[in-house]
Order: structure tokens, then C-alpha cells, then sequence
């Protein structure tokens, strides 16, 4: 239990919400260290946090490769406090068009990735008897839409995966938990919208109004600040007993 600057390590930090996400973070005195399978993507995130004020360092990461992560995880000695497992990609296709190396590689990054790099940062956590471990999920990972069959059974494995995790280390102070959001306003969910337009043969701002909003009774996106502050909340000392669970953030889509 802390309310100390903590060490953050962003997968995926790059852009979108990992990028946001680092930035706030990195606003309430953290120590964020992006990391991106684009490294100069990474080294721009860490910059605008400097430039800020904040204090950040870039690291290239590739998380479906054991010895790029082996690699990282020795560069830091171990030393990361909070584990942001963000890293993520989209294809919109139906199954019998779906190329088996895209569905692998989607799976590969946000659910194997994930335990890769957890698995590699755990034993540090527990020597120095802290860690938090925040998963960024999805409305995917409770719910399901056509034409999105790898990224939803990631999604939904992450859910699973933190549950096992929870119970493994329920003997220290760490914790694991998932951040479900619906729809946020990044450069993937841009390309999903002009792919889901030529999916369903209809123009953009329909995907918008009646695939992606239409089902949230708020109808609206959801924002990087609000997944910081849920983060921060997460990481802090009043939620060490929040483990195994997925903070939903969905406008209402599911209580319907």
C-alpha cells in the first residue's frame, strides 16, 4: 500500500490511450515509462511529458517477442511499480475472411503479449512486496460485435486472465484489474470506422450514430482522462483490495 511517485510502465504508449493515459499520469507525479513497438512513437509521448514537466523515459517494446521483452525487463532491473497492459490493434472482418496470421497476431499482442509481459515483471513486484497491474480491456470484453472475432476473444480472455492472476497473488500487495471502456475517440478507432463503413456498406457517420454510440444510453465517447483517473484510482491505496475485477466504463450499454 502507497500513495508514493510510482514507476508506470505504458505498453502501447505510443498513441491513442496509452499516450493519454501517460500524460495524466505523468501530471500527478508518476514516473511513466512509454514503451511502443514504434519506438520514435514512444520517444514523442515521453517528450511531450518532459516538455510538460513531467518525467518520462521511451522504450521500444516488442510484446509478442520474449527476448525484446526479457530485454526491457533487465534494462530496468526489474524496477516498475504498475504494469499498464495497453498494446493493441483491430481487424474488422467476418471469420471466413479473416487471414489466420491477423487473427494470431491480434491475439498475440493483447492477450499472450500480456501475460508475456506480466509473467516478466511479476517477480519484482513480489520482492518488493507492491505492484498494480491494470489491463486495458474493452466493452469487448464483455460483450460482442460482428466482424471482430480475434479482438473480442482477447478482450474477453483478459478478463479470465486477471481473475487467475488476482488469486495468485492475493499472498501480496498486488493487484490486477481490467478497464473495459466503450468507444474512444483514438487513431484506431478512427481506421475501425471507415473499416466498419465498408463492412456494413454504409457511410461513416452512420457507424458512428448507430453501431458505435447507438448502444450506450449516454452517446457518447469516453475520454483519455476519464481512463487515467480510473487508473490512478486503481493504482492508489484505496483500492489495494479491488483485484480481479472489470471497472466498466460504458455509458450504460450494459445495464440495458
Amino acid at each position: 500500500m502507497t500513495d508514493r511517485p510510482l514507476r508506470i510502465l505504458i505498453t502501447g504508449a505510443g498513441s491513442g490511450i496509452g499516450a493519454g493515459i501517460a500524460a495524466d499520469l505523468a501530471k500527478a507525479g508518476h514516473t511513466i515509462l512509454a514503451t511502443d513497438l514504434d519506438g520514435s512513437a514512444a520517444e514523442a509521448t515521453a517528450a511531450a511529458i518532459t516538455a510538460a514537466g513531467g518525467t518520462a523515459s521511451a522504450h521500444a517494446l516488442d510484446v509478442t517477442n520474449d527476448t525484446d521483452v526479457d530485454r526491457l525487463v533487465s534494462e530496468l532491473d526489474g524496477n516498475v511499480d504498475v504494469l499498464v497492459n495497453n498494446a493493441g490493434l483491430q481487424h474488422v472482418a467476418r471469420l471466413e475472411d479473416f487471414p489466420m496470421e491477423k487473427w494470431d497476431q491480434l491475439v498475440q499482442v493483447m492477450l499472450t503479449g500480456t501475460a508475456r509481459l506480466t509473467r516478466a515483471l511479476l517477480p519484482g513486484m513480489r520482492e518488493r512486496g507492491f505492484g498494480r497491474i491494470v489491463n486495458i480491456g474493452s466493452i469487448h470484453s464483455l460483450v460482442a460485435s460482428p466482424f471482430k472475432s480475434a479482438y473480442v476473444a482477447a478482450k474477453h480472455g483478459l478478463t479470465g486472465f486477471s481473475k487467475v492472476l488476482a488469486l495468485e497473488t492475493a499472498d501480496t500487495d498486488i493487484t490486477i484489474n481490467t478497464v473495459c471502456p466503450t468507444y474512444v475517440k483514438t487513431p484506431l478507432v478512427e481506421k475501425q470506422i471507415a473499416d466498419q463503413a465498408k463492412t456494413h456498406g454504409i457511410s461513416e457517420d452512420r457507424v458512428v450514430e448507430e453501431i458505435m454510440l447507438k448502444p450506450m444510453p449516454k452517446g457518447v465517447f469516453i475520454s483519455f482522462e476519464e481512463l487515467a483517473g480510473i487508473c490512478a484510482f486503481l493504482v492508489g491505496p484505496a483500492a489495494r483490495n479491488i483485484t480481479g475485477q472489470c471497472i466498466v466504463v460504458d455509458g450504460g450499454w450494459t445495464v440495458q
